[in-house]
């Protein structure tokens, strides 16, 4: 009898491990330069005056990287300003784009900097937005189902933690143009975004339904 509750415990416990996540920290550099940039950024784009980049999370957008690798991911996102690959934007502003996290293509959760402080990722909302970026998301290097399934336990995992109410994929930020919370100055500032596309962001829903997150505003 006892050798079978030893059992039984040594499975829950063998069961309770495997379902723990880890994040894996590999931050980008964030030195004074990327500090005085992103609060210029606040400052500029939404009109927000700060000692430091601070944010408080109420949203948390999901993105694809579109390109293949981990690697290559990473290091887009890296260095403190924009490199010449962005032209569109680079006018703007010239802090880098960047995301809180960034998930490989076997699921493995990599954090880049901390969750409370701006991240430049989505137009109008970055003052708000905690951003989850996926390595691939082209017609070569599709999303993976342990992509999905690791974006749906950071959303669980980071809405324990903050306020959040609403999880939109990248190509909805649009719709929140009227809402309270965007801030963007520039009312020609857009960029046409098609990601991680609405299947990956209905499974997302659905599986996050009990945590009752807000609709997305529609027009």
């Amino acid at each position: 009898m006892k050798h079978n509750i030893l059992l039984i415990l040594m499975t829950l416990l063998l069961i309770s491990c495997a379902s723990k996540r880890e994040i894996v920290q590999i931050p980008i550099l964030f030195n004074d330069e990327r500090v005085e940039l992103t609060k210029a950024y606040l400052s500029q784009r939404y009109n927000l005056e700060q000692d430091s980049p601070e944010i408080t999370p109420r949203m948390i957008v999901l993105h694809w990287t579109a390109i293949p690798s981990l690697k290559k991911s990473f290091e887009a996102f890296n260095r403190p300003t924009l490199p010449n690959w962005r032209p569109d934007i680079e006018s703007v502003s010239g802090l880098n784009v960047s995301a809180h996290y960034l998930v490989d293509q076997d699921g493995t959760i990599y954090q880049l900097m901390p969750e409370n402080i701006m991240a430049r990722h989505t137009i109008g909302l970055n003052h708000c937005a905690i951003g989850i970026e996926n390595v691939g998301g082209t017609e070569g290097v599709p999303l993976t189902k342990k992509q999905l399934k690791a974006n749906i336990h950071l959303v669980k995992l980071l809405a324990a933690k903050y306020p959040i109410e609403y999880v939109i994929g990248h190509q909805e930020y649009t719709l929140f143009e009227d809402h309270p919370l965007w801030l963007e100055v520039d009312d020609g500032y857009r960029t046409e975004k098609t990601d991680p596309g609405m299947d990956f962001m209905n499974k997302v829903r659905k599986a996050t339904k009990k945590l009752n997150f807000k609709p997305v505003p529609t027009k």
